[in-house]
């Protein structure tokens, strides 16, 4: 049910970005920005668990998405639906927010190959 919910928000977001007349140039080049937040786990599980979640929770691009209308801002409009469509796309494929114990430990469950015991 969360990966349909994932693929729902993705699906409705990137919609939405049509509808509004987005730059489909924009909305590629900053679809994959929130993996940045990759590098985090540069500094080991813990940082890279905060960092990844930081840009993988709702509430910054929910914010970023009512600013964008109350400042009617269609570029900021433009990243909060790009981000939350990224956000959508990360659940449906089930890469959920993560645990501080590694990468592959997500509130959707296990991620990647696991180790035969």
């Amino acid at each position: 049910m969360l990966r349909l919910e994932g693929l729902g928000l993705f699906l409705g977001m990137t919609l939405l970005y049509g509808v509004w007349d987005g730059s489909w140039w924009i909305y590629a080049a900053l679809f994959l920005a929130p993996d940045l937040s990759f590098v985090g786990y540069l500094g080991g599980p813990r940082l890279g668990a905060l960092l990844y979640n930081a840009a993988h929770s709702y509430m910054a691009p929910v914010a970023l998405l009512t600013l964008g209308f109350g400042l009617a801002s269609p570029l900021t409009l433009s990243i909060a639906l790009i981000w939350l469509a990224h956000i959508g796309i990360d659940r449906a494929l089930g890469y959920g927010l993560k645990y501080s114990a590694g990468f592959g430990f997500t509130h959707l469950g296990r991620i990647g190959r696991q180790k035969d015991a």
